[in-house]
């Protein structure tokens, strides 16, 4: 008992001297502990910083009405080019129905519980088949939400022998989800096929030690770039490797393919997918999301997926919805050509009109500038206040410094009147930026 005590006052002494010459070594001055709540409101991150430039401007805008092409914003009609809503399906008469009946049949809070304990129904079943027979995989599990489903999914999937190998411009969902992985990760350059094989060879000499496996997870559509992920050139790298492969399809599934079942489908590559996962919050209009795959791989996912195991389960009226809202989108392929008839228009005219918009394979379309933070504020509110045009401004840091895109999202309801509206003013803003206009002006304080 001693001997106990004496090692450990001789490890503690240790510790208080390594963290005194730390601190000395490296001019670190401690007086006390720093209130957590204090050091948030010091550092506020790199968006947070700006949260006082015109909040519910630029930061938390609301645009008011019905979801459609133009909606009220501070008052003003605007053309709205911000919401994900494809297929137009959020406001499509039978959806409004199907949800307003489920509504009132059986309330927001049916049923009650997990769903492994209470909150099972057949028509949550229904949906999971229904689902995983439109993406031609063998079975589905339901998810509450599209981030932390594909976050506790990763979480489930591997374990610390296991290597994880991504694409480096993955959703946030993802990166969060790799970062619970306790194992190593690698990271590849968006698209590089050669540089993941490279990082493959790294994955495979660990697994080989620790006995584990290896996950690649990559997109079918990138939310920002809008370009496909390289599925093909991923799954030819079996031919060296053996790993399994997780594609989060958020933007691809219901808008891309012959039947609108994603990216695997348009690369004729969906049966080497070996996890399908997309959310409702895109084509579908709705919350929730699934992900599909081998049957049994998709039931060890129900009893480990944490959660889920540990949330209420999806309410029934949104099951109803989704059930609604799938059986559109296979139903009526009109929506998809409607919407492509849109896309192709809006992309074709930025091109015509000599702006980059980059290598986008999907409606996603990002308009890409070069100028300033501050010049994107004034060029954003000047598209927003003269040309009633909204869309979504993506700046430093999510983009490198000196970059600015403007990310267009298209959908069935626009018109090509909306299109032409659209090009007239991105070319008029455009010269006024090259011109220097937005940096003289300061319509808005916004620095760096």
């Amino acid at each position: 008992m001693i001997n106990t005590i004496r090692i450990q006052f001789f490890i503690n002494s240790f510790v208080r001297i390594f963290a005194t010459v730390k601190r000395r070594r490296f001019g670190i001055k401690i007086d006390k502990i720093v209130d957590i709540f204090k050091k948030l409101m010091l550092d506020r991150g790199p968006l947070g910083k700006h949260a006082n430039v015109e909040e519910g401007y630029f930061m938390f805008p609301k645009l008011e009405g019905e979801i459609a092409p133009r909606m009220k914003f501070r008052g003003k009609e605007v053309l709205t080019w911000s919401l994900n809503n494809y297929l137009g399906l959020a406001n499509h008469p039978e959806v409004r129905k199907a949800d307003a009946e489920a509504a009132a049949e059986w309330g927001l809070a049916y049923p009650m519980g997990a769903r492994m304990m209470s909150g099972n129904t057949v028509l949550h079943d229904q949906l999971e088949e229904e689902l995983g027979a439109f993406v031609q995989k063998e079975a589905c599990m339901l998810l509450n939400y599209g981030y932390q489903g594909i976050m506790s999914a990763i979480d489930a999937i591997v374990d610390r022998r296991d290597v994880i190998v991504y694409d480096a411009e993955s959703h946030a969902s993802i990166v969060d989800g790799v970062r619970l992985h306790m194992g190593k990760r690698f990271v590849f350059p968006h698209n590089n096929i050669e540089n993941l094989e490279k990082q493959l060879e790294r994955a495979q000499k660990i697994v080989d030690e620790t006995g584990g496996g290896i996950l690649v997870i990559t997109e079918g559509v990138f939310g920002m770039s809008g370009n496909m992920g390289d599925l093909k050139g991923v799954i030819s790298l079996r031919k060296k490797f053996d790993f399994r492969l997780l594609v989060d399809d958020a933007h691809g599934f219901g808008t891309i393919g012959e039947t609108g079942a994603g990216a695997g489908e348009a690369q004729g590559v969906q049966d080497d997918i070996d996890l399908y996962f997309s959310t409702f919050a895109k084509s579908m209009a709705s919350i929730g999301a699934f992900i599909a795959g081998n049957k049994d791989v998709i039931e060890y996912l129900r009893f480990n997926t944490r959660s889920q195991i540990f949330a209420k389960s999806v309410p029934m009226p949104l099951v109803k919805g989704a059930l609604k809202r799938l059986e559109l989108l296979k139903s009526k392929p009109e929506l998809r050509e409607d919407l492509w008839k849109i896309v192709n228009a809006l992309q074709n005219g930025f091109r015509d009109n000599g702006f980059n918009i980059g290598s986008t394979e999907s409606p996603v379309t990002p308009v890409v500038l070069n100028g300033t933070v501050g010049e994107a504020a004034n060029l954003a509110m000047d598209l927003r206040e003269n040309y009633g045009v909204f869309c979504s401004v993506v700046i430093y840091p999510v983009v490198p410094r000196g970059t600015i895109i403007l990310r267009i999202i298209p959908t069935s309801e626009h018109s090509l009147a909306d299109v032409e509206q659209t090009i007239s003013a991105f070319v008029n803003v455009k010269k006024k930026l090259d011109d220097g206009y937005y940096k003289e002006q300061k319509l808005v304080e916004f620095t760096e």
